[in-house]
């Protein structure tokens, strides 16, 4: 069985909408331009690459990473594995970087349960949430920035299901306040 991971930038006030740019989020490329650069915070990102074995992504995430990541030669592993986008509206994948297209969260059930590595979900906020209120998510790896944005897509669910207990497995504290927070799913 595949462990599925959520990695994800937030806000301490739990948004992760455009951290990186993008869109017309009010807060846009706020991980850049609001806190200080530190290489060290990024380990964890190199990491994710060389271990997952799959990406899943929502259909708003992979059009928007599709401009820029399939010629990134810093994702170049990213860029080999398979792919899945879980979509209702999405009929196709585009050639420059295949994806095989899930319309329902049964799929991905079945794909965590096939031998493999990791598979690893960036930036897709409605996808997470639905992964988490269906019970997929095994881990999350959350690089929490200290700031407050208010108002944008936020990472956990608000309904009214059960509490999930996490327990916390790694963490760090950057010189720029980021912490890493690694939480395994009980």
């Amino acid at each position: 069985m595949r462990t599925l991971i959520i990695s994800a930038f937030v806000s301490l006030d739990g948004v992760m909408e455009a951290p990186g740019g993008g869109g017309d989020y009010r807060n846009a490329d706020w991980t850049f331009k609001d806190v200080p650069f530190v290489e060290d915070v990024y380990e964890i990102k190199g990491r994710e690459q060389e271990e997952a074995g799959a990406m899943l992504l929502g259909r708003r995430s992979y059009e928007e990473f599709l401009p820029s990541w399939p010629s990134m030669d810093e994702f170049a592993r990213y860029n080999a594995m398979p792919r899945y986008v879980v979509s209702t509206t999405l009929k196709k994948d585009d050639p420059a970087w295949p994806a095989t297209i899930f319309d329902n969260l049964d799929d991905v059930a079945r794909l965590k349960e096939s031998d493999g590595d990791p598979i690893i979900v960036h930036g897709s906020a409605e996808l997470g949430k639905s992964l988490a209120d269906a019970g997929l998510v095994d881990r999350y790896h959350l690089l929490v920035f200290p700031l407050l944005l208010g108002a944008g897509k936020r990472l956990f669910s608000e309904t009214d299901k059960d509490s999930t207990k996490l327990k916390l497995v790694e963490h760090e504290v950057y010189s720029n306040d980021v912490q890493k927070q690694v939480f395994d799913v009980l």
